[in-house]
């Protein structure tokens, strides 16, 4: 995953250091979380927590110029990504590539809210996984 996030930071112009985390839980793990913070009780395939977006009664974080540039953690539910490779009929690593992206996509304030929205996402998700090898099987 550590290629695959070099790559999109390469395709997207991410420059400077730039930082965030990835965790890799199973299905209760997940549930808990989404239950937490989005008051969902079922688990998830990714959860996305952006440092950069702010709430309206949050002040804005601000770095000194040497200081990297944090995005936040992205989280995935493991089983999650096999039981939707297997019922989408492409490989793990395809699955699990795109929902690394997918929450990355998120930290830096892309959304799928509108139709708009969601195909430029998307499309972004699909180009980033395509030009790194992982192609959506037709």
């Amino acid at each position: 995953m550590i290629d695959l996030l070099e790559h999109a930071a390469g395709f997207l112009q991410l420059s400077g250091e730039v930082e965030l985390s990835v965790t890799f839980v199973d299905n209760r793990r997940i549930q808990e979380i989404n239950a937490q913070y989005r008051d969902i009780d079922r688990p998830t395939d990714v959860i996305s927590f952006a440092l950069e977006e702010t709430a309206e009664d949050e002040v804005k974080i601000v770095r000194e110029e040497d200081e990297p540039r944090v995005l936040g953690d992205i989280i995935v539910s493991i089983p999650k990504a096999r039981e939707q490779a297997d019922s989408y009929g492409h490989s793990f690593e395809r699955e699990l590539g795109f929902l690394v992206i997918h929450g990355l996509l998120h930290l830096l304030g892309y959304d799928h809210m509108t139709k708009a929205d969601e195909e430029e996402m998307f499309g972004l998700q699909e180009a980033i996984l395509s030009d790194y090898g992982l192609k959506r099987l037709p």
